[in-house]
């Protein structure tokens, strides 16, 4: 479990499976992730939380953390962030991203949860390299990489066929090195 100022993040528990649901069941959110079909439905959620569950069984092999970010003052599930794909032998983690459910957008809790994670990644895991990526369109979640020292490392054209809106898309990469890293 992370803490931050007003957030908890902390592996999926069966409990969260609503709060999936009202999150990832709105296109707003939905058409910026590859994997995340539109409508999105409590069977989906159920297996999700299935999966992540099984993944919290790895011990230090584990090679992702997926986490439900709650919001403290309501103890109700907003969103989710991840690490995943990672490469503790050349010190790497080759993804990872970040969901909000839209009425939560604007208040500064993407950042918090983001930034929490980056730092799990770098001082808890001893990694040395993040790397995400955006679809191209989706600025803020540029700026908030970008506050954090994330630097475009390419594009992959037509990297994703979205399961949300079925538009293929073109997914910008991004890097950061844990030096420069902006806490």
């Amino acid at each position: 479990m992370l803490e931050s100022d007003r957030l908890i993040l902390r592996d999926w528990e069966q409990k969260d499976i609503d709060d999936i649901v009202e999150g990832l069941n709105n296109i707003d959110v939905s058409k910026w992730l590859a994997s995340i079909p539109h409508p999105y439905t409590k069977e989906m959620a159920i297996q999700w939380v299935g999966y992540c569950m099984e993944n919290t069984n790895d011990g230090d092999n584990r090679k992702s953390y997926e986490f439900a970010i709650v919001l403290k003052s309501e103890n109700k599930v907003i969103g989710g962030t991840s690490i995943d794909r990672i490469d503790k032998f050349h010190g790497t983690s080759g993804g990872g991203g970040i969901w909000l459910n839209t009425k939560y957008h604007s208040k500064g809790y993407g950042s918090e949860a983001f930034g929490k994670r980056i730092e799990f990644a770098f001082e808890n895991l001893g990694l040395r390299r993040l790397e995400n990526g955006f679809f191209t369109g989706n600025n803020a979640s540029f700026k908030m990489q970008e506050k954090f020292g994330y630097k475009i490392e390419g594009v992959k054209r037509k990297r994703y066929k979205c399961m949300a809106d079925g538009q293929l898309k073109d997914e910008c990469i991004t890097g950061l090195l844990k030096e420069e890293w902006k806490k």
